[in-house]
């Protein structure tokens, strides 16, 4: 090869190079680039990752203010709160308040990300108050019609008669007063002059009472003032004078009653029978206090056993004693499940006697509410796993039965898997003896009768409707019961 060859391949391999050399600037000038975005990428999910967290932590406290809220209510004003005196319901209901406020303050996401949040979720929308409607009468309703013609009946300008074209109605509702009447049965009574023919006189009509002045309409008022309008017989022996101007010893309506009682005990029966045998019951008890003439000077105790079809009757059976034997007599001759709290009277029934028992998770859910406050998160985390079931229970409500079960099995038992794991986890890090420590020690021992309601779809979560179908005001805690022998 010669020089000059030489040299011009040396300038062709120059000014590649010089062109590589180029085209790796221009890519490193690329790569800075392209590095420079993915910093900038990586810090953007970094501050969506924080600011994912930070969301996540005010949607727990929310939560947790709300459960914390519920619970404070419902020690206020739940059927089974303890008394509470004024300065102590105040304290709860301003530490309520403050939750509140705590729960509706914008959280540190920022208040463009909550407003974000609710234009795109339909359910955090304000909805319009919906304007309320009439409820139509019943059509069974006894109606009085009144007519009011006008004065006009003729025509002003030609003189002939005005024909009907139509008519505009108006309805009301009204009342007519009760009144208390006295009936007074005269029998005339009849004899001849000779004296041969004896005296004819009609025979009386059955009595409700004999030698008693109770009429029927009466006794069926009584009956349904006491036990349905829940009103005393203090109260009702006041009405009758007040109202009406009859004196009624509210002594005399105790014992009508007794009588009214020993007349219903075939239905009663009847009624008991039919329960048992739909093989499934729902059984709870309640303290009352009864005022016994044989107790000097103070109220008695005594239980009131309620025994209740989920969605149909109850029946309440009043005893002075609350353990084995009453709920035992009771349950003689019945074969199937009863849905009970942990009481270690259920569980004797149960060993002794051929009935199954099945749990209340509302029982044990209470125990978790108790610990919110010394153990807030680890108790949160329960209710709101609890608050799936019961939201797979909503979802069901509907359905048949064995539908009903179906759908049960195929979603209830992860999240049930789900307590039992973290309650396992959790027993032998907390002292039996702390909230906590209650409550999961309650669910792990009832956690098997606790699964009993998966097994049939007529089963519920809680025996809850046992207080759903109560007739007995939730005032009933503090009402006495006359007598031990009058209140079965």
């Amino acid at each position: 090869m010669t020089f000059p060859e030489l040299r011009a391949r040396y300038e062709r391999l120059r000014a590649e190079h010089a062109e590589r050399l180029r085209e790796l600037e221009r890519r490193g000038a690329e790569n800075a680039g392209l590095r420079q975005k993915l910093e900038e990428l990586e810090r953007r999910l970094a501050e969506d990752a924080e600011l994912r967290r930070k969301l996540e932590e005010t949607e727990r406290r929310l939560a947790e203010a709300h459960v914390r809220i519920a619970e404070l209510r419902r020690q206020i004003y739940g059927s089974r709160a303890e008394r509470l005196d004024d300065e102590q319901k105040k304290a709860l209901e301003e530490l309520a308040r403050t939750l509140e406020e705590q729960a509706r303050r914008p959280g540190p996401v920022g208040g463009e990300i909550l407003a974000a949040e609710e234009e795109t979720d339909p359910k955090r929308r304000q909805r319009r108050p919906r304007r309320s409607r009439r409820h139509p009468l019943p059509d069974d309703l006894e109606t009085e019609t009144v007519v009011l013609e006008p004065e006009l009946c003729s025509c002003p300008r030609c003189g002939g008669a005005l024909e009907k074209i139509g008519e505009e109605v108006t309805e009301e509702i009204d009342r007519i007063p009760a009144k208390l009447i006295r009936r007074r049965i005269v029998r005339p009574k009849y004899a001849c002059r000779c004296g041969e023919a004896g005296v004819a006189v009609a025979p009386l009509p059955p009595r409700l009472i004999p030698q008693s002045r109770l009429g029927l309409g009466l006794a069926v008022h009584i009956v349904l003032a006491r036990f349905d309008d829940h009103l005393s017989y203090y109260r009702l022996e006041r009405r009758l004078r007040e109202r009406h101007a009859v004196v009624v010893a509210r002594q005399q309506m105790v014992q009508w009653v007794e009588r009214i009682a020993s007349w219903l005990q075939p239905l009663y029966d009847a009624l008991w029978r039919e329960m048992i045998g739909e093989g499934y019951l729902q059984v709870d008890e309640t303290p009352v206090r009864v005022l016994d003439p044989d107790v000097k000077g103070k109220a008695a105790r005594g239980y009131l056993w309620f025994f209740a079809v989920p969605g149909g009757d109850v029946l309440l059976r009043f005893d002075r004693s609350r353990g084995l034997e009453p709920v035992r007599r009771r349950l003689e001759g019945f074969a199937g499940t009863i849905q009970t709290d942990a009481y270690e009277v259920y569980q004797a029934l149960e060993r002794r006697e051929a009935v199954k028992r099945i749990g209340c998770l509302a029982h044990a859910r209470r125990y978790f509410y108790r610990a919110l406050g010394d153990h807030g998160e680890e108790a949160l985390w329960f209710i709101l796993r609890i608050g799936l079931l019961y939201r797979i229970e909503d979802e069901a409500r509907d359905l048949p039965p064995a539908e009903r079960r179906a759908f049960r099995r195929a979603r209830a038992p992860a999240v049930w898997e789900d307590l039992k794991r973290r309650a396992d986890e959790l027993k032998d890090r907390l002292p039996p003896r702390s909230s906590l420590g209650k409550a999961v020690n309650y669910f792990l021992n009832e956690y098997e009768a606790l699964l009993g309601y998966l097994r049939d779809g007529r089963f519920e979560i809680d025996n809850n409707l046992v207080y759903a179908g109560q007739s007995i005001p939730k005032s009933n805690r503090s009402c006495f019961w006359r007598t031990s022998r009058l209140a079965r």
